[in-house]
């Protein structure tokens, strides 16, 4: 009796198994294309470290259902005292590629090789998405390679073939030096301001003021908009003061040298979406939509909403205080109208055909980088 009731635990155990074994390997198989390719091309980057550690734990085929594994169902009854070999199990499906429960021994010792592989993939993990920053420029290289094939659809409607180069180095210099927290902030940046570009873009085409080449922008408007956060990230992974300025200042200038750009394209394309009336910032002169240095109340509104928007995912992410975002997105509205007093006093003037729209836009940020450290010295007390 109590031989039959053990057979039948043990059947049931090699069932519940068996079933489990069956769910994993039916959601392994479902996968999407973009997961596909993402794990592909992580496999080919980080072979050395993940190839070793999955054959390691992987059993070959040959062993399922050998004496080695059955010995290991080999039982002592109590009572009787005599050694009884349990029949193999029911499941011998031997065209399945899952295991059905992994062999098992008592005196199994741990592979040391299989614990340094495994030790090493975590550490490459814990290396490229460090939120302190300071990754080895080659893994960062590697990972931004495979980040932009696998979004390559996309960013390819919002970025010129030479702005998707551009942006390549501009993402892996940014992963080096703050790590994947300031490389989505300025990620967003892109969406975000591709996106207000986008809208009534047909219109604005009509009436000549759109953005050229439908929106995308190119390797001048990467550098122009982010060459200043880039300065910002670099100097903020120099230690813990430079130039007496500290990091948690430079992280601060960083977000709202961004901000400041994404407002403005707020400003600008929300004003010549949307704007009644437009008027020169100097004169208050109504002028045509799309003018240098012209303002409207939907533009203004929208500058303030679009400034705010980087600093309040960069204070989710842990990147800078509360009492921050109010910093950076006030630096970024100021800065905003003294990119609108500069195009209506500088830029297309007689004798500045070097203020371009580009040169205008850096300017605009380092403003918006500036402003933001003087707020955070004098208002938050930061050093």
């Amino acid at each position: 009796h109590d031989l039959h009731i053990f057979r039948k635990k043990v059947t049931i155990h090699r069932s519940e198994i068996y079933q489990k074994q069956r769910q994993r390997c039916q959601m392994t198989s479902i996968s999407s294309t973009h997961t596909t390719r993402l794990l592909i091309i992580s496999y080919v980057l980080l072979w050395p470290s993940l190839t070793c550690s999955a054959f390691t734990h992987m059993a070959p085929l040959s062993s399922i259902g050998s004496t080695s594994v059955h010995r290991s169902f080999t039982a002592t009854p109590t009572r009787t005292g005599r050694a009884v070999s349990l029949p193999p199990p029911p499941f011998r499906n031997r065209a399945s590629k899952c295991h059905r429960y992994p062999p098992t021994s008592t005196n199994r010792n741990p592979n040391p090789f299989e614990r340094t592989q495994l030790s090493l993939s975590l550490d490459v993990f814990s290396t490229l998405f460090n939120a302190g920053g300071n990754v080895p420029f080659l893994p960062s290289l590697g990972l931004n390679a495979a980040l932009f094939l696998v979004l390559r659809s996309k960013l390819d409607k919002v970025l010129t073939p030479e702005g998707f180069a551009h942006s390549l180095a501009l993402g892996t210099l940014l992963w080096t030096t703050l790590g994947w927290r300031g490389w989505t902030i300025c990620v967003l940046y892109l969406f975000l301001g591709s996106a207000v570009t986008k809208v009534r873009f047909a219109e604005k085409e009509k009436m000549g003021i759109a953005e050229g080449r439908g929106g995308r922008r190119g390797p001048e408007n990467v550098w122009g908009s982010a060459a200043t956060a880039l300065l910002c990230a670099a100097c903020s992974v120099q230690g813990s003061s430079f130039l007496g300025i500290g990091t948690d200042l430079y992280l601060l200038a960083y977000v709202s040298s961004l901000a400041t750009k994404l407002s403005d394209t707020f400003a600008s394309e929300i004003g010549k979406a949307y704007g009644k009336t437009t008027f020169l910032i100097t004169t208050l002169e109504k002028v045509p939509p799309g003018t240098e240095g012209a303002v409207s109340a939907e533009g203004t509104a929208a500058a303030l909403v679009g400034g705010s928007l980087l600093p309040l995912y960069a204070f989710f992410i842990q990147m800078i205080s509360l009492p921050g975002v109010a910093v950076a997105t006030v630096a970024a509205f100021l800065a905003t109208n003294a990119e609108s007093l500069i195009g209506a006093t500088i830029q297309g003037k007689e004798g500045y055909a070097w203020m371009t729209n580009e040169v205008v836009n850096f300017f605009n940020t380092v403003i918006g980088a500036g402003l933001a450290i003087f707020g955070g010295l004098m208002f938050l007390r930061m050093t």
